[in-house]
């Protein structure tokens, strides 16, 4: 969407309004490290070129109107009343961020906000990061708050996990808020240390596959790992002193297991169907320590120029997050199993939470098109649901355009 598409939504919205400016926070896609950003690992996510788009003109008064060309109608607030009404939907996510500022102690006025997006909503490629990051690089640019992106991006990561209830971890904000032209994030979500890592896939292009699968086990299937792993690392400090799971490589998970969890109960995990609280913390740590050793593996292997090792790695991530993690479902299984039956694909697996939402493939530049047939036509017979695609190039953080 260009700028004079942009001025003419907002033109539509609001007849009266003044003279708007424009801006765009990307979605993310994490290529490789999933489930692990809250068991102290590395994830690696890329900015998108699918995000969203606003015009933003300030107002004279203390009213925020708020319209969204994706979800109608318009929404009208003050500035004097920003609590949470879940009649809002999209809308309280301007608000939360709106709120987080004033009490930050920046003077905000009113403001007329249009916004349109072309990422899927509940798809696992942080459309509520990139909406959160857009308006807060908006609000910061045209009221001069002075916050620095990665200050942005815990303003945001703040706004989901205090106002709008969801218990996520830093990399969606910090993806969109600092994501850079064909590069990846090599990032570590305790400490905000982070690393560009130049992403060249040379003939190869990133493809995206939306399940179309609704998403409705995700906040309690997310908030039992979390208690698992936690309940791993409390059995693996029985023979090691850590503070997180991925503080060890899985060559020394292996050597302290045997004196945490016993030799009874690993061989459960690795076995059996039917398991005790142990043997599923045990696949549980399996993956999250494997996992961050394939992020370390991964970066080495793009370093390299290594584009065939960096595609294996993430079909091998895919298969620890369902068979250790149990996070993947029938059809994101369905997904990667018809892309990895395409013979110009190197690596697929799920991105994001899981249970639904997209995959994330590496093939042939040459070979997109009949990907997308291929793949669409098998998941389609093997789901009953049909999957919408996505290619994606990997783009800037959050920014004003012009």
């Amino acid at each position: 969407m260009d700028t004079n598409e942009l001025r003419n939504g907002y033109k539509r919205a609001f007849p009266n309004g003044g003279e708007p400016r424009f801006f765009y926070a990307p979605g993310r896609v994490n290529l490789i490290g999933e489930h692990i950003d809250y068991n102290g690992g590395y994830v690696f996510p890329c900015a998108l070129t699918l995000g969203t788009y606003a015009a933003i003109a300030k107002r004279d008064d203390n009213i925020m109107r708020l319209f969204s060309a994706n979800i109608k109608p318009l929404i009208t607030v003050s500035t004097d009343n920003l609590e949470y009404n879940p009649e809002h939907r999209w809308a309280n996510n301007p608000k939360a961020v709106t709120k987080l500022l004033m009490d930050m102690g920046h003077t905000l006025g009113g403001f007329d906000l249009y916004v349109w997006g072309n990422l899927p909503s509940n798809a696992g490629l942080s459309s509520s990061a990139s909406i959160n990051v857009l308006v807060a690089f908006a609000l910061n640019t045209i009221y001069e708050t002075g916050l620095d992106p990665i200050e942005i991006a815990l303003l945001c990561q703040r706004a989901e996990n205090e106002y709008l209830g969801v218990n996520c971890g830093i990399m969606d904000q910090f993806a969109s808020a600092m994501g850079k032209k064909n590069h990846a994030i090599l990032l570590n979500c305790n400490t905000l240390k982070y690393q560009y890592v130049p992403l060249e896939l040379g003939d190869y292009r990133l493809i995206l596959a939306n399940t179309n699968k609704p998403r409705a086990l995700i906040d309690s299937k997310y908030n039992e790992r979390r208690a698992e792993c936690e309940y791993a690392l409390e059995i693996l400090k029985k023979a090691t002193d850590i503070q997180n799971l991925c503080e060890i490589d899985f060559e020394k998970f292996t050597e302290h297991s045997k004196k945490a969890f016993g030799e009874d109960t690993i061989k459960e995990g690795m076995t059996s169907a039917s398991l005790s609280a142990e043997a599923i913390a045990f696949n549980r740590a399996c993956h999250a320590i494997s996992e961050n050793d394939r992020v370390k593996t991964a970066v080495q292997a793009l370093s390299k120029g290594d584009i065939s090792t960096f595609g294996k790695l993430m079909t091998a991530s895919h298969n620890s997050l369902r068979d250790f993690y149990e996070v993947t479902g029938a059809e994101l299984d369905a997904l990667v199993q018809a892309a990895s039956d395409f013979k110009e694909m190197i690596g697929s697996r799920m991105t994001g939470a899981g249970f639904g939402g997209c995959t994330v493939s590496i093939v042939h530049k040459d070979k997109i098109e009949d990907f997308i047939k291929k793949v669409g036509q098998q998941y389609t017979k093997s789901s009953g649901l049909v999957a919408d695609f996505y290619v994606a190039e990997v783009d800037d953080g959050a920014r004003e355009i012009y």
